[in-house]
């Protein structure tokens, strides 16, 4: 009875923007070369036509497009037919058909942004197919990865792109300091922290930015640690919760130090580490394309993993932000196509990451790619290091996080919590106040 109210009620609020933000129903063409609209599911006579909805030409869509031609070559015969949905119109869309029950207007396969796959899944148990026993070997993805389309010990999605992360540094200023990255290397905060103090003495630079009343970086600790923000039962765990504290404790020291620069929007990040007065950033490896905007300090920068959550037992230097994965629904009409489509190119397809990798910047969280030569290539910006390969080697190493059915509200609430802690509130205030408006908001 709950997931049914949860359905119909984010159909009634989802719904309202339908109008608004209603993708306009044009397909692009896929490797088929052609489209018919993309929700039938039809194959053309004599073929076998897989539709998908994605977002994002260059990169997602331009991804399944080169697995459609690598599959060809077995397979004749097969085509896509992609449909461009962007992800703020995919969300209406779906609540709107799967609150009505109309399962025939999904595509075969779609994309979904990875903290958000959980939450589909709980809530719509019509909507994605369980792939556990599919042949699909899951266990050549990062866990942590794998973990984000897992629900009760099952599969629902095939793991795409790499959110793994990474901590990058400009050498040249940590060297004016006496540091090197290898001092930043499997590291704690609090060591990172007395570093940071020194370096900013020296140099006038922090180590690292985030974005003011964003609470990313908090996720990110709780994860390298192994940790949750659930319960069993759904409900929000900030009180009482060991690992997240010391993440709070964290990011209240790396505030009040300095250590830590903290912009007002994405552009003013991107601006402190690009142009201003932090050497470092910490965040899933897609940052790298903003950190490459400044041309001019190609060779004068490095990757690392990140610190550790300090007394907090199995903690790593591991974790992810961001992502997505691809998940095949109930309504696909040849299951078995979908399923071997998916088996032999995004979850067994060493050419497929080969060719996405330096076509689109796709990086894969199937750990076998990082063998490949593609990975193993010297990046001239980032000192001629190995940096794809060594990225694999984090995602591998990454824990599972639980995002849970309502990570975006969790998310919000965190971001006010860290916020008024770091303008005098207390944890232990904060988290309580936070719980408390989590419970309201889902209903609790």
């Amino acid at each position: 009875m709950k997931k049914r109210w949860t359905a119909m009620f984010l159909a009634a609020v989802l719904g309202l923007s339908l109008t608004a933000c209603g993708d306009s129903g044009e397909a692009e063409p896929g490797a088929s070369g052609g489209s018919d609209g993309g929700n039938a599911g039809v194959s053309a006579e004599g073929g076998q036509v897989l539709n998908v909805w994605a977002w994002d030409k260059a990169f997602n869509i331009y991804a399944i497009e080169e697995a459609a031609k690598i599959y060809q070559k077995d397979h004749p015969d097969f085509q896509i037919n992609v449909v461009e949905v962007s992800w703020n119109d995919m969300q209406p869309q779906l609540a709107t058909i799967l609150s009505a029950g109309n399962t025939e207007e999904l595509p075969d396969i779609l994309l979904m942004q990875d903290f958000a796959f959980q939450k589909y899944v709980k809530t719509y148990d019509n909507l994605f197919a369980d792939l556990t026993d599919s042949g699909i070997d899951f266990e050549q993805f990062s866990k942590g990865k794998a973990g984000a389309s897992t629900v009760d010990g099952k599969h629902y999605g095939v793991p795409f792109d790499n959110g793994t992360e990474v901590a990058a540094y400009r050498t040249d200023i940590l060297e004016q300091a006496g540091y090197s990255v290898e001092d930043l290397t499997d590291i704690d905060w609090n060591r990172f922290i007395e570093i940071g103090k020194d370096v900013k003495e020296k140099t006038g630079y922090s180590l690292f930015s985030t974005q003011a009343g964003s609470s990313d970086i908090l996720m990110q600790m709780v994860q390298s640690a192994g940790g949750s923000i659930w319960n069993e039962d759904g409900s929000p765990y900030f009180v009482g919760n060991a690992t997240l504290e010391a993440a709070l404790h964290t990011y209240q020291e790396l505030f009040e130090t300095g250590v830590m620069e903290t912009a007002n929007s994405w552009d003013e990040y991107v601006a402190t580490f690009t142009s201003g007065n932090s050497l470092g950033a910490i965040n899933g490896c897609w940052i790298m394309a903003s950190i490459e905007s400044a041309e001019d300090q190609s060779g004068l920068w490095s990757i690392t993993n990140m610190p550790s959550l300090p007394g907090v037992s199995g903690a790593t230097n591991y974790s992810n932000q961001g992502g997505s994965t691809w998940g095949i629904t109930t309504n696909c009409k040849d299951m078995d196509l979908a399923v071997d489509f998916m088996k032999t190119t995004f979850a067994g397809s060493m050419e497929l990451y080969e060719t996405i990798l330096p076509g689109a910047g796709v990086l894969s969280t199937w750990i076998p790619a990082g063998e490949s030569e593609a990975y193993a290539q010297p990046k001239e910006f980032y000192n001629n290091q190995p940096v794809y390969e060594k990225i694999t080697e984090f995602a591998s190493k990454t824990p599972v996080f639980d995002t849970g059915m309502y990570f975006t509200e969790a998310n919000d609430a965190l971001a006010v919590a860290a916020t008024n802690i770091c303008t005098g509130g207390s944890i232990e205030d904060e988290l309580k106040n936070a719980e408390d408006t989590v419970k309201f908001n889902i209903g609790m």
